[in-house]
């Protein structure tokens, strides 16, 4: 029997912030640094939990170094050969504040598993992993979780992508202390269109938050930012970290061709489920399945530290308004207001995207 759930489901887009009173007299006043002890490896984290997505285009050694300067963190994306990783190692073997704010990313194939414990057998000061399917409801994917918990004992893993609780409760019983969530909100990323699949990204963080803050675990609210008051609903929502693709895309630091059209410069910016990647890692889009990506070109924006200069100002704002000194404080202090849908743009930080 087909079943409908006819509940209210809201994306960043449906709703505001509302202000309230505060005594904060600067953004200056505002301390955006959070600090964690994660439920299974027992780790201990301190920084500000914004997150480059494992993207080849945004997950990279050079986007590493600028974020690191602001204790945010990089998911590496899993194309680097062991040699690259070996090599960036070495250049950064004595700076430990890059080494804390990377994340080795993996997918799922016996091929991935040995690889990342090549990567984390060299690279030992690395405590980051990131698990990363774009259906996170498959057994194979808990199993996955446990069997790579029990060789690291130790790491943050970071696992996803869900978007409902009980799966987000199943990924932390089976080892994972960050939950990715998020299926189809990124701006690249065309799952809802091909398989009918999602949730709206506001309701998922808000729901999956809550059950994993009943486990003690944590979630990483991913996809669907295109300007930087999107970072402040997630985190107002119960987002621990935040993570974002598109917005720290088309940067020095980004992957991807950079192209001049028209007398302006570009650079590629695709889903990591796109044709593009999938010819350029895998051999092309397999017959049994559809490309869930898009590729575009985005204009180029110069240095990264700019953007994340101000997707930080942006929610130090946030929190003026509102009326909370600390991050941590944020989500205690937000009172969403729904407001009546415009028009929905497909945006990244302002630059319109047409399918």
């Amino acid at each position: 029997m087909v079943k409908i759930e006819w509940d209210i489901k809201l994306d960043f887009q449906d709703v505001l912030i509302r202000p309230k009173r505060s005594k904060l007299k600067s953004r200056k006043d505002v301390d955006l640094r959070r600090e964690y002890v994660f439920v299974n490896s027992k780790q201990k984290w301190n920084g500000i939990p914004v997150i480059a997505a494992n993207m080849d285009t945004t997950g990279t050694f050079e986007m590493a170094k600028v974020f690191a300067q602001y204790g945010c963190i990089v998911a590496i994306h899993k194309h680097y050969s062991l040699e690259q990783w070996k090599e960036f190692a070495t250049e950064e073997k004595n700076n430990e504040m890059i080494q804390s704010c990377v994340a080795v990313s993996s997918g799922t194939s016996d091929e991935d598993f040995e690889k990342m414990k090549a990567i984390l057998g060299e690279c030992k000061t690395v405590r980051m992993i990131c698990l990363d399917v774009a259906n996170g409801y498959s057994e194979h994917f808990a199993d996955y979780v446990k069997k790579v918990r029990q060789t690291f004992p130790t790491h943050i893993i970071m696992a996803g992508n869900v978007v409902t609780g009980e799966m987000t409760e199943q990924l932390i019983l089976s080892g994972a202390d960050i939950v990715k969530v998020g299926i189809g909100p990124g701006s690249v990323c065309t799952t809802r269109k091909k398989t009918g699949v999602g949730y709206p990204q506001l309701s998922a963080v808000l729901e999956c938050a809550d059950a994993a803050h009943g486990l003690g675990g944590h979630i990483i609210s991913d996809g669907g930012c295109t300007m930087p008051g999107d970072f402040s609903k997630a985190f107002g929502a119960g987002a621990d970290f935040v993570m974002a693709g598109g917005m720290f895309s088309g940067h020095d630091e980004s992957g991807g061709e950079t192209k001049e059209i028209g007398g302006k410069k570009f650079k590629e910016f695709y889903g990591m489920s796109s044709a593009v990647a999938m010819d350029k890692y895998s051999k092309g889009v397999a017959d049994y399945r559809a490309s869930e990506g898009k590729y575009v070109l985005v204009p180029y924006r110069g240095p990264a530290a700019e953007t994340l200069k101000t997707i930080l100002g942006g929610v130090r704002s946030t929190c003026t308004y509102v009326g909370a000194s600390h991050l941590k404080e944020l989500s205690k202090r937000t009172t969403f207001i729904r407001i009546q849908p415009s028009s929905h743009h497909n945006t990244v930080f302002g630059d319109e995207k047409k399918d």
